[in-house]
């Protein structure tokens, strides 16, 4: 039967179970298998790599397969050519068949009113040169570029050298393609016809192709979605790929629906289940596709999500690196991280329990949960700073 309407809770478990939460973890130790389908599924996995607990990206996975072998999933990411980096939802990995739909934004690039490659004398020379290394020598880091002058450092700027920028620019424009990165996360670049598989190199999209296939993939990975939704999974502008939408409805790609409380029209996924009950507790990433749309986690949970990482610690609400938990198709408590290597201590300096949340059965849960995370991160305790009721009660049951 075609679905018109969704209620509220529908919406949440169709949400979920487009984003892998209807499975269970695997029982075994996840393997590359677990990762490709991941990644499939969820179309882009957007990279963070501020290290308070864990990068972020490796947090998203973590919280759909549990405890997994990262250096296995880093050469999945870069040794087996299925995956690459590309401008997504800002900075992502992407399956490498994504490669063409954004041939577009890759053409389309252009430097910001800031960047100092702008006022860099001999410019287009020292960006030829770059290439001409990588066509040399072969792939490098911006260690490996000839040192430039860049604009002087005002206080507060972001320091980023000329050889940085220069490499990000030609990244941007599809000139290179990031190869691999060493432990300190540093990216190694080099051609993409060196890294890429022909049959991605030789594919050709229109724009117009392009941004239709990107709103389907974002409609599959979020099962039921507004058009601002949609267009922000593979940072779209709605007003560009509204008339896009029409084309979808009509191959039956998508069905307009309504949804229980929303202002909007939502948009169901032809791939969307409809599973009666969402298992399972997870924290999510702050980077989380579930949570990354601010917008639409206050739809789909009533919940109120900002990352206060740039806030002053006077004005902070919840914490510096707040993670959401989640039990179930609910948000029920958002816990504060850090992992303290050096006393191979995780940290929960802020615990805060949502309202009308189970305090006794989700304490339990979190608890379950941070110790995983702790022996995943292979730190030796869990320390909680009891700051309120949740938080105290949490710290009864760890």
């Amino acid at each position: 039967m075609r679905r018109v309407q969704l209620s509220a809770a529908e919406a949440r478990r169709v949400a979920l179970a487009a984003q892998g939460f209807a499975l269970d973890r695997p029982s075994g130790k996840p393997d590359i298998r677990h990762f490709r389908r991941t990644i499939e599924t969820l179309g882009l996995l957007q990279l963070d790599y501020v290290n308070v607990l864990m990068p972020a990206h490796f947090l998203v996975l973590w919280s759909r397969l549990g405890a997994y072998d990262r250096q296995q999933l880093e050469r999945y990411f870069y040794d087996k050519g299925e995956c690459i980096e590309q401008w997504a939802h800002e900075a992502s990995l992407l399956p490498a068949s994504s490669w063409s739909l954004l041939e577009s934004r890759r053409q389309s690039f252009e430097m910001h009113k800031n960047n100092p490659l702008r006022t860099l004398r001999n410019r287009k020379r020292y960006l030829d040169n770059v290439l001409k290394q990588v066509q040399r020598d072969g792939a490098v880091t911006a260690g490996d570029l000839p040192p430039a002058v860049g604009p002087k450092r005002k206080p507060g700027d972001w320091h980023r050298s000329i050889p940085r920028w220069a490499l990000e620019y030609h990244f941007a424009r599809g000139s290179l393609l990031v190869r691999k990165r060493l432990p300190n996360f540093q990216r190694v670049f080099d051609f993409p016809e060196r890294i890429l598989a022909a049959k991605h190199l030789s594919q050709s999209v229109s724009r117009e192709d392009a941004h239709r296939e990107l709103l389907r993939k974002a409609a599959a990975a979020f099962g039921v979605a507004t058009l601002r939704d949609l267009a922000d999974y593979y940072r779209m502008v709605p007003r560009d790929v509204a008339p896009l939408l029409q084309d979808l409805v009509d191959d039956h790609s998508l069905i307009e629906v309504r949804v229980e409380g929303w202002d909007e029209p939502g948009y169901l996924s032809s791939s969307a289940r409809f599973p009666r009950q969402i298992k399972g507790a997870s924290l999510l990433s702050p980077f989380d596709p579930v949570v990354w749309f601010r917008p639409r986690a206050e739809r789909l949970f009533d919940f109120h999500y900002r990352i206060e990482i740039y806030v002053s610690a006077a004005k902070r609400r919840w914490g510096y690196y707040v993670l959401p938990f989640r039990v179930g198709d609910r948000i029920v408590a958002r816990v504060d991280l850090k992992a303290d290597r050096h006393a191979r201590q995780l940290l929960v300096l802020h615990a805060h329990g949502e309202d009308g949340s189970d305090r006794d059965s989700d304490c339990q849960r979190l608890a379950t949960e941070l110790h995983a995370l702790k022996d995943w991160l292979t730190l030796e305790s869990l320390r909680v700073t009891r700051g309120n009721g949740f938080s105290r009660q949490l710290a009864s049951v760890i």
